[in-house]
């Protein structure tokens, strides 16, 4: 057997060094974007812009061509270590998500997410199909495909950036905040099941056959997930968090994660789908989250900023130099803008939620983030989007998750909170200590005495709203 020699010790440094300086930049400029408001993933992904062809290219083209040689085998280093953070990154997000939450919003998160689906993916697909020839990539890609990738970006939400962005701005207790959870939640499982059909179609061709095989393959892989699968997966962790300390459960769920990737992948799919499906099934054990908090720390610290930092690297600005590159990009973000402030706003209306509830859901749902990147990634790698298509859709990610964060304040500014909502940041003030907890109580017997309540907090003018559902609902460990 021919061994194959081991990599070599330049090679080796100029991986090391890249790694370095992407994870320190990514984490200065992240904390940088936190401390003025924005998500942490604005810097992170403007840290492939500077360190990439945008900017380090231009200003010190040694030291860019050193750091990151113009050699395939050596960026897959890079990108190699990028897509095991990008899959454990949608996984990680799959354990957060709150099935019980889906339960409790009922009809409301279904007619909010499937307006705020169904309106931007329409406007997508037929904005892809008249796409002018520049931002085409050339090939064999068919427009339709094209305009399915970009119908397919335009839908996504990025639950992990609003879960951030809602705790961030404390408003994870609030009604309209819970039913963006939920609501982004559907968002995203659809939207991973939308991105491994149009990846197929993209492989195979977009013929009746293999998207039907594909989708069977797709429900198949879910309902075994959800039986086999998660009676597997909870007796696994019930033998691991017997442990004392949180390795055996973190290895596990990393594992249990990258063995969904895996499968889908080998039936010709999305890694990302079977990874998300691995967390959700993960999520379903209670007993493990708290170990899992490891893992999230490794993953959101170190895998995710990295992840974003190489994936902003193939975004190349200076495209938008060309007038019409510049304009397609100012026409692709507003009607992104658009397609998810309507759909989320018609959903509110429908169910009898009030004007700003319906803005603030649409805010929410309207950043994209990583979710985006990773489609965009997913559809460079298969030459569906050229660099130019790619780096008008990263920065649709990167504007509307700078917007989310002020409308968001905005709009919630102007809707008082609720007995329910005030009895909810209790107890998640008591997760994170007395003093809050106080606070909080206080907060309760002051707004409990004014003489406008008639028996409850005042609300925002309008109908009862019966949307949020009956039973309070509580937020799980991000």
């Amino acid at each position: 057997m021919h061994l194959v020699p081991p990599l070599a010790s330049h090679s080796l440094l100029v991986f090391l060094a890249a790694i370095t300086v992407l994870l320190a930049v990514a984490r200065l400029l992240g904390r940088l974007a936190g401390r003025i408001g924005m998500p942490a993933i604005v810097g992170e992904l403007a840290t492939g812009v500077i360190l990439g062809p945008s900017l380090l290219l231009h200003v010190l083209p040694g030291v860019s061509h050193w750091l990151f040689p113009a050699d395939a085998n050596q960026l897959h280093l890079l990108d190699g270590i990028a897509q095991v953070g990008g899959v454990l990154l949608v996984g990680v997000t799959g354990t957060q998500l709150d099935l019980g939450l889906l339960r409790r919003t009922g009809g409301t998160a279904l007619t909010v997410s499937g307006l705020n689906l169904i309106t931007p993916l329409a406007l997508g697909v037929t904005l892809g199909l008249f796409l002018p020839a520049t931002v085409v990539a050339s090939g064999h890609t068919s427009r339709v495909v094209l305009a399915l990738f970009i119908g397919v970006t335009m839908c996504v939400s990025a639950i992990p950036v609003i879960a951030k962005t809602l705790s961030d701005m404390r408003l994870l207790h609030r009604n309209p905040g819970q039913l963006i959870l939920a609501a982004g939640s559907i968002d995203d499982a659809v939207g991973w099941l939308l991105l491994s059909v149009v990846s197929a179609a993209a492989t195979t061709g977009v013929r009746t056959g293999h998207v039907l095989v594909t989708v069977a393959y797709l429900i198949a892989f879910v309902l075994l997930a959800g039986t086999v699968g998660r009676v597997g997966v909870k007796k696994v962790l019930i033998v691991t968090t017997r442990a004392d300390e949180p390795g055996p459960t973190v290895a596990a769920a990393v594992v249990i994660i990258l063995a969904g990737a895996v499968t889908t992948a080998a039936l010709g799919m999305e890694p990302i789908f079977g990874a998300f499906i691995a967390g959700t099934v993960i999520s379903v054990s209670r007993i493990a989250q708290r170990q899992l908090a490891a893992l999230r720390t490794l993953v959101l610290s170190v895998l995710a900023p990295l992840f974003l930092a190489t994936a902003g690297l193939r975004v190349d600005v200076t495209v938008l130099a060309r007038p019409m590159v510049a304009l397609t990009a100012l026409v692709i973000a507003l009607v992104a803008i658009f397609g998810k402030f309507a759909g989320a706003y018609a959903g509110a209306r429908l169910r009898r939620l009030g004007r700003w509830e319906g803005i603030a859901l649409g805010a929410g749902m309207n950043a994209r983030g990583v979710v985006e990147v990773v489609i965009a990634l997913t559809g460079l790698r298969l030459g569906v989007l050229n660099t130019t298509t790619y780096t008008i859709v990263v920065l649709v990610a990167l504007v509307t998750s700078i917007m989310a964060p002020p409308v968001l304040r905005h709009a919630m500014s102007r809707i008082t909170q609720t007995d329910e909502e005030l009895v909810r940041k209790i107890d998640h003030d008591t997760w994170d200590g007395v003093e809050r907890v106080q606070r909080a109580v206080v907060q309760c017997s002051r707004l409990a005495r004014r003489p406008t309540l008639r028996g409850g907090a005042r609300r925002s003018k309008g109908p009862p709203r019966p949307g949020y559902g009956d039973r309070p609902m509580h937020r799980r460990a991000l």
